[in-house]
């Protein structure tokens, strides 16, 4: 590696299995030569949806791992919409890149973080996003405030205390929210609320 040379990881994604990643490689892989840029990591998810979350997509997994632990100065990505397809999600990224000054270069949005031009595009997509929560959280209160009024009863469900049963002896064996909750076949979120009961 060339002294000074920025780490770069190198993240493509394709929606179907009929598609390849090996076009937005191999160009992105000709521009991080370009650059002088050294290529310490490949990620790729073959087949899946932008729309997933992270956990349903193993290769941004990873790369967001090797980001937590500074394996890279750089991420280089085909365009925006290979990282994610919400601005929230998309924001959320960012901002764990930003935390780890682990810059972003996006082709074909010309978006390099490394550049004052690409930083100053990064804080506006971050008033962006501030903008789309307050809304939501305005949306959300009026919401709630109309359900009040109406006289309905706001909060979460109660789990079945059978359910929950089930949940406990799961978690207590050391097994994984995921698979508890595929195992049940109820959401993640209440295997976290009794998780989060029985270490309190």
């Amino acid at each position: 590696m060339v002294k000074g040379s920025k780490r770069v990881a190198i993240y493509a994604r394709v929606s179907t299995d009929q598609q390849t990643t090996r076009n937005q490689l191999r160009e992105l892989q000709e521009i991080a030569e370009r650059h002088g840029w050294s290529v310490v990591a490949t990620f790729q998810d073959q087949g899946i949806s932008g729309a997933k979350g992270r956990e349903q997509r193993p290769g941004l997994n990873k790369l967001m791992q090797g980001v937590a632990r500074r394996d890279f100065d750089l991420v280089a990505a085909w365009s925006v919409d290979r990282l994610g397809r919400s601005l929230q999600d998309l924001v959320g990224l960012l901002g764990e890149l930003h935390a780890k000054h682990v810059d972003l270069y996006l082709h074909q949005q010309g978006l390099d973080t490394t550049t004052p031009a690409g930083k100053a595009l990064f804080q506006m997509l971050g008033v962006f996003a501030e903008f789309e929560r307050a809304i939501l959280r305005e949306r959300v209160n009026a919401g709630l405030a109309r359900a009040r009024a109406e006289g309905k009863t706001l909060g979460r469900p109660k789990i079945d205390a059978k359910i929950e049963a089930r949940v406990r002896k799961h978690l207590a064996k050391g097994t994984g929210v995921l698979k508890v909750a595929k195992t049940l076949g109820i959401g993640t979120s209440t295997v976290q609320r009794v998780k989060a009961a029985m270490a309190a």
